[in-house]
């Protein structure tokens, strides 16, 4: 039985060290959480205030805009797709790809080809391991992303949209991302950045009740459109990089909690098998000393 106790011991020690890694892992992604949130909550506006107003001068003007303008026959899509660099936040990645993997399948019945441009080390894992064409992946900063990021991603999104769908260009651009509700609800987002739906915007504007403005343009409504469109696919890349770096570090969050409590737990139940253990080892102790005491007084009655 003493072998069985040192086995527990060993066994409580080593949860003990992991319950202490996770215990740090779940207080440094509360604290990065906190700052992601208010990343967050200061680029919602600005991103949500470019979109209308892209959309005022885009339905304001007659400008045939290669950004705003729907194709008669799209046959090409893009799906920026949103992951993490790293794991140990539970089913984080593994929904967002989820909501990827749908978002395409839909395309694809829709008779549209889809080029992958992935965010984040986890996605591109996942890509690769099934063998599937990446056109191009960004990695390394998805925890503390920065607007210098969102530009780096953009550009080439937009030099497709601008191509010829001949040329290897595409006809929309969708993108998959995790959106951060609330410290215990994230969730997979869909949306299509562009074309930009131009009838859907003033649908919500109308019933918020809101006046549509009338725009002159100079120098041209084009050049302002030119102007405004590169900054608001940035602006909604880096509010989805934000949304989705808050939410990683929720998930972790949660995911740590989750592992420490359970290491509490296992604790509890091994330390009650290590006792059990103890007592089973001096009870047997005791019934030996008792045994052999009881032997020698048989034999010392046997000698007299």
């Amino acid at each position: 039985m003493g072998a069985q106790l040192r086995v527990y011991k060993r066994r409580i020690k080593s949860v003990s060290a992991t319950k202490k890694i996770t215990r740090a892992m779940e207080m440094i992604a509360a604290s990065r959480v906190v700052k992601a949130q208010r990343q967050v909550a200061a680029s919602t506006p600005y991103a949500t205030e470019l979109t209308r107003a892209v959309g005022a001068v885009a339905k304001g003007s007659t400008t045939q805009h290669a950004l705003t303008t729907e194709s008669d026959n799209p046959t090409r899509a893009a799906v920026l797709l949103i992951t993490s660099d790293r794991g140990l936040a539970g089913g984080y990645s593994s929904n967002v790809i989820k909501a990827a993997e749908e978002l395409t399948e839909r395309l694809t019945r829709e008779g549209k080809e889809v080029d992958s441009y992935i965010v984040g080390r986890k996605g591109v894992a996942y890509y690769s391991f099934r063998e599937r064409k990446v056109t191009e992946s960004w990695g390394g900063f998805t925890d503390n992303p920065t607007y210098a990021d969102a530009k780096k991603i953009a550009g080439p999104l937009i030099e497709a949209v601008l191509k010829d769908t001949a040329e290897g260009g595409v006809d929309e651009l969708h993108i998959v991302f995790t959106e951060f509700v609330s410290m215990l609800t994230q969730t997979p987002v869909k949306d299509r950045l562009l074309p930009l739906s131009l009838a859907e915007k003033t649908e919500e504007q109308e019933k918020k009740g809101e006046i549509l403005p009338l725009f002159d343009f100079e120098p041209s409504s084009e050049d302002v459109l030119d102007a405004l469109l590169p900054r608001y696919v940035e602006a909604r890349i880096y509010n989805a990089l934000l949304q989705a770096a808050a939410s990683k570090h929720a998930a972790t969050r949660r995911a740590m909690k989750s592992a420490t409590d359970n290491a509490e737990e296992l604790i509890k139940s091994l330390t009650r098998l290590a006792n059990a253990a103890r007592q089973a080892d001096i009870t047997q102790e005791i019934s030996e000393i008792v045994g052999g005491a009881s032997a020698l007084a048989d034999a010392s009655a046997g000698s007299d």
